[in-house]
């Protein structure tokens, strides 16, 4: 299994100062501050509804939850499957990377959608059934 070598940070900053956008590290820490910060509220979502699911509850909560997760997930998909967001922080001179406007572990952020698509069809059936077993509440 080969891997890709990883581009030097400096290369790529100087490369972003070549294409008229100066590195600047306050950008890309504000960039990465406020995609973990969104990330976090969408991940609420997520175990929100796994666990209501779970309990077999689906009510107008679970229905805003479900809202923002299916938001975020065609945002995800309308970009070619990639954070909109990573981009821009490349743009601003972050290191070069699959995901590179999170602060997250980098195995885990590299895996986000794998882990996310399972859980997302879980989340459906979980609430479906729900739905169909007349078990929602507050409709």
């Amino acid at each position: 299994m080969s891997r890709t070598p990883r581009r030097n940070p400096r290369l790529r900053q100087r490369e972003a100062a070549g294409n008229g956008t100066k590195p600047n590290h306050a950008a890309v820490v504000a960039i990465k501050s406020v995609h973990t910060l969104a990330w976090l509220s969408i991940e609420s979502c997520v175990v929100y509804l796994l666990i209501t699911g779970l309990a077999g509850r689906t009510d107008k909560r679970a229905g805003v939850a479900a809202a923002v997760v299916a938001t975020e997930t065609l945002v995800f998909a309308g970009n070619g499957f990639r954070c909109p967001l990573t981009g821009l922080a490349k743009r601003y001179g972050a290191e070069s990377g699959s995901v590179t406007d999170i602060y997250l572990p980098r195995w885990f952020a590299h895996n986000l959608p794998a882990i996310h698509t399972p859980l997302l069809a879980l989340m459906a059936y979980l609430h479906v059934r729900n739905l169909r077993r007349g078990r929602a509440t507050g409709l």
